[in-house]
């Protein structure tokens, strides 16, 4: 039989039962109103008006989310992991700058954070398919890590060349006043921005620079097209929306019975 701590869990944690996607629902309701809030707070003419308002429903809000808070570390088996994870950090910081602002004035702004909680949204509507596509998104990001590394070290070295060259070309004359400068120059053209604080005057700068636009065309491509191989390698299986009673991980496989992080039993 059930105790009450494994109930609790199953309606915080879990999107597939009635309770727990009425609790998902309620929080998010909750999650965008105290996000409002924030932003009514931020004109003028509103806080003028309503100021004392927002300010007791942002306590209310914060109030609710850290109880929230500290229930989802009662029900898990590992509350550590939990809040080292990516949803108990985003929760933590979530209800730190009510609590801030007592103490640091303006620190309320940073209450936007909140706004990550909609994450959720994905458990709670029960989009395994989205969940799955980030799990791929994941693996592909994670394959080609590497990859891109070598090749925004590469791109680095390149600008470091190109800014000397185009100080040696232009000189200070011209506004290249020395190499960071240049290499400065160099990266806002490769990336096509071109903020035109810094322009080539001479006709052989002016040439380097459309070589440096045009290469800038291929070289933002590459990371991409690294990540688009990935992807389409990644392998697609089902994910569930279960979550780990003891370490409360998600992301698992449909068909798993033991969670893939602490081997507790799903």
């Amino acid at each position: 039989m059930a105790t009450r701590r494994e109930k609790l869990g199953e309606i915080i944690f879990e999107a597939e039962t009635p309770g727990g996607k009425a609790f998902d629902v309620a929080l998010l309701l909750a999650i965008v109103l105290s996000v409002v809030a924030v932003m009514l707070e931020s004109v003028a003419g509103v806080r003028a008006r309503y100021g004392p308002q927002l300010r007791a429903a942002e306590w209310l809000f914060t109030t609710l989310f850290t109880i929230e808070y500290l229930l989802r570390l009662i029900c898990v088996g590992k509350p550590l992991r939990y809040a080292l994870s990516f949803f108990g950090i985003v929760d933590f910081l979530a209800i730190v700058p009510t609590y801030l602002s007592v103490l640091l004035p303006g620190a309320q702004s940073l209450i936007v954070i909140r706004a990550l909680r909609l994450l959720r949204v994905f458990r709670v509507m029960k989009l395994v398919h989205f969940v799955g596509e980030a799990r791929m998104l994941r693996a592909a990001l994670r394959a080609s890590t590497r990859k891109v590394i070598v090749f925004l070290g590469t791109v680095l070295t390149l600008m470091l060349i190109i800014g000397a060259l185009m100080y040696l070309i232009e000189g200070e004359e011209h506004g290249f006043t020395n190499i960071p400068e240049s290499i400065y120059w160099a990266i806002v053209t490769m990336t096509t921005v071109g903020y035109g604080d810094i322009a080539p005057a001479t006709v052989l700068g002016r040439i380097l620079a459309s070589m440096v636009m045009i290469m800038g065309y291929g070289i933002i491509a590459v990371p991409t097209g690294i990540v688009t191989v990935e992807l389409a390698g990644a392998r697609k299986r089902p994910i569930s929306t279960r979550a780990c009673t003891l370490c409360a991980a998600e992301g698992h496989d449909a068909d798993a019975q033991f969670c893939k992080y602490c081997g507790a039993g799903l």
